[in-house]
């Protein structure tokens, strides 16, 4: 699910050190100093994915140099990507920059109502993707589905949407957005399925 041109998108040549790490370095001559992710929040030490490089500082603490670090991978928000409208594609950034689980995906679409194009029979319509791989466009909220023009559409329960989704087809989550993921039936329907309640519904 992730896509590896965010990497190289997100990536700056040598930035320029902000007010505090100047600062920083000042109080810390011939240090390493890293820089972090704008988008990582957590507690406790950053892993390596979320440092961006570091700046070695000499002994007056000016700053001398710059290392890039390969692994870093950039998030929704160094991307300059739109906030998220809505907890599945809030997953949905997050899974394909790498600063979240796949699986947060799924869950969040199994509880979803997303909005699928309709044809002129109530039929969802259907397209494909460049590799040719045949999908059903969804929408989670309003926003995306407005990019995609005035089209008859239906709201749907992910659960229910499945029932209707042809053989051999995948969903294709947000077209319009910058984390619009293709994704199988199969591992969303195991999800729904899994969900708390999922037998009682069923009957």
């Amino acid at each position: 699910m992730r896509v590896d041109e965010a990497s190289e998108r997100g990536r700056a040549a040598t930035p320029t050190p902000p007010e505090d790490i100047v600062e920083a370095a000042r109080l810390a001559p011939e240090h390493w100093i890293s820089m972090i992710d704008p988008g990582w929040h957590d507690e406790g030490v950053p892993p390596d994915r979320v440092v961006i490089g570091r700046w070695r500082t000499g002994v007056t603490g000016e700053i001398e140099e710059w290392e890039e670090n390969e692994a870093y991978r950039p998030s929704p928000e160094a991307l300059g990507w739109p906030r998220a409208t809505d907890p599945v594609d809030e997953a949905l950034q997050r899974a394909v920059t790498g600063y979240g689980p796949d699986e947060d995906v799924l869950r969040a679409l199994a509880d979803a109502e997303v909005a699928v194009l309709t044809l002129v029979d109530g039929t969802p319509v259907t397209a494909a993707v460049a590799d040719g791989r045949p999908v059903v466009p969804v929408f989670t909220s309003a926003p995306h589905l407005d990019t995609a023009g005035g089209f008859a559409f239906a709201l749907v329960t992910v659960p229910d949407l499945l029932d209707r989704v042809p053989p051999g087809h995948a969903l294709y989550v947000n077209p319009p957005s910058p984390a619009g993921t293709v994704l199988e039936t199969d591992a969303l329907a195991k999800t729904v399925a899994a969900r708390p309640g999922a037998d009682r519904a069923a009957g």
